[in-house]
């Protein structure tokens, strides 16, 4: 029997409450770059964490994720609290967004290098990407993706979206008191 590397996704989510989830630290940490209005993409939602935080935030939002259970569970969520966010099932790497269709995008702990530039040319200009996932330094073994492939490089978020204006970014590494800090992630916000 051959047993596959790939996450359960379904299971992982399963029982989980959107509600209980918490946004990506980039995001929270600079809501103030946030537009007053417009619509925002939570790309590789998940729970919808940062969707929830979007829309409660006044904006258009759309979440998108290809595990069916946590989106129906996302679903429930807009609708009992009135929310302006549409969670749909969607492959993102085989169907990314279109050019020009988001204000801001969100991608949290996904990483899919081949979809940089689909997330560039989505952005509508003046829009800001929000960006945090794996990076190099494994700081805590118990934390995120063992495979390299899953993991930034040093720099490489700068690399991915050098063509657009870099706001935010934050790669700590295993730099100083590694029990305090940004470890085992990097985030860059990035505008077009």
């Amino acid at each position: 029997m051959e047993v596959s590397a790939e996450p359960d996704w379904e299971a992982r989510y399963t029982g989980r409450d959107p509600r209980e989830a918490v946004a990506s630290q980039v995001l929270r940490d600079h809501m103030h770059l946030l537009p007053k209005r417009g619509c925002a993409l939570d790309l590789a939602c998940g729970l919808g964490a940062n969707a929830l935080l979007l829309a409660r935030n006044g904006l258009e939002t759309v979440a998108w994720d290809r595990a069916s259970t946590p989106i129906a569970a996302l679903r429930r969520v807009a609708i009992a609290e009135g929310l302006r966010l549409v969670a749909e099932v969607r492959d993102v790497v085989a169907q990314p967004p279109i050019p020009a269709g988001f204000d801001v995008i969100v991608v949290s702990r996904f990483l899919d290098r081949g979809l940089a530039p689909a997330l560039i040319v989505a952005l509508r200009p003046g829009g800001l990407l929000f960006y945090q996932t794996f990076g190099p330094a494994l700081v805590d073994p118990t934390r995120g993706p063992r495979h390299r492939d899953f993991r930034l490089a040093e720099g490489e978020l700068l690399r991915l979206f050098a063509s657009l204006r870099l706001r935010v970014y934050r790669e700590e590494g295993g730099a100083g008191d590694t029990r305090d800090g940004l470890r085992d992630e990097v985030y860059g916000i990035f505008q077009r």
